[in-house]
């Protein structure tokens, strides 16, 4: 008996021990992905959405949505599943177009944990950002969208609006601004135009709460080395962030390792991109920054023909190819 005892005490001081290792070392991961047109098949009214419709350009019926819908959970569903098995605290997604794709989106039982934030926004197309999260591991506090202030009067190259959710991750105060800046038709100084605005929300930000853990993603249609993201600006390395600014790991990812979210004139870019504030790389404190990752699967790229090695997008031309997004994801590991 005395044997069985220890022993029995034994496994349990091991166990303690472990949980003790576990929960000091526990992860947190957050997200950003672009889906690419997750349009329904329902004319919004005021929004040209006529390509993603039953008899538009894509005769984007039921069937389609459908299966556009069961493959993004499937993603969503496998991010950072292999180092936080919880999945991300928190999604940032860029074009869906309405509160209905993303109600339809949480029903699928890949990512059924999952809530949404949106409002809808002014884009010409419909299509806005929207914030999906685990309210059993992020609680949220506030939510608003902050609409752009058009370039020079231009109201034809109109970011998306700045969505900013404000809440509580870990026991620590976490904001999250999400982004889908003017696309590539556009000229760069269009872009510096929308991160001066974020810029001016990160630094109002600040002012209340110093300390703030606040992150910056999106689809920023630059790269880290561009002149809009040093407007912000986000540095390269952890020692060169100082007071106000941000860090940028994509930098080092593109620019040293080659590796890119998206093909765009044919040539690797990282538009999708997570910032971090410099509150991220301090000390020991909850919420360390820890790593980055683009998410890469085999099936999220073309196996064959002109595009092999391209990401899998839903349509090439106008033939449908049943895929997932002309983007990757991309993830942000912290530490508690």
């Amino acid at each position: 008996m005395k044997k069985l005892f220890l022993s029995l005490l034994a496994c349990c001081l091991c166990l303690s021990v472990l949980e003790a290792q576990n929960k000091k070392n526990k992860l947190h991961s957050i997200a950003f992905y672009n889906v690419e047109n997750l349009f329904d098949t329902i004319h919004d009214a005021g929004k040209n959405d006529a390509e993603f419709l039953p008899d538009g350009r894509y005769t984007w019926g039921a069937k389609k949505y459908e299966a556009k819908l069961k493959n993004l959970s499937k993603v969503l569903g496998e991010l950072a599943r292999q180092r936080t098995p919880q999945g991300p605290a928190v999604i940032g997604l860029a074009e869906v177009e309405n509160n209905r794709v993303l109600a339809d989106l949480v029903k699928q039982p890949a990512i059924a944990n999952y809530r949404f934030i949106h409002y809808e926004g002014p884009d010409k197309r419909g299509i806005d950002c929207a914030l999906l999260y685990d309210p059993e591991q992020f609680t949220v506090k506030a939510s608003k969208l902050v609409l752009s202030e058009p370039f020079q009067g231009d109201t034809v190259h109109l970011t998306r609006g700045f969505l900013i959710v404000d809440g509580e991750l870990a026991g620590k105060r976490l904001c999250v601004i999400v982004n889908h800046w003017p696309s590539r038709g556009a000229k760069s100084p269009v872009r510096v135009h929308a991160a001066r605005q974020v810029k001016a929300l990160k630094d109002s930000l600040l002012r209340t709460d110093k300390k703030l853990k606040l992150v910056v993603m999106g689809d920023l249609n630059d790269d880290p080395m561009d002149e809009s993201l040093a407007t912000l600006p986000a540095r390269k390395y952890p020692k060169e962030v100082q007071k106000g600014e941000f860090y940028n790991p994509w930098w080092e990812v593109l620019e040293d390792k080659g590796v890119g979210t998206l093909i765009y004139r044919g040539k690797w870019n990282l538009f999708d991109q997570i910032l971090l504030s410099r509150s991220f790389l301090k000390g020991k404190k909850k919420l360390r920054y820890d790593s980055c990752e683009i998410h890469m699967r085999d099936y999220l790229f073309q196996q064959d023909g002109k595009y092999k090695g391209t990401p899998l997008r839903t349509h090439g031309g106008r033939a449908w190819l049943n895929g997932y997004s002309d983007h990757l994801p991309t993830v942000i590991y912290l530490k508690d």
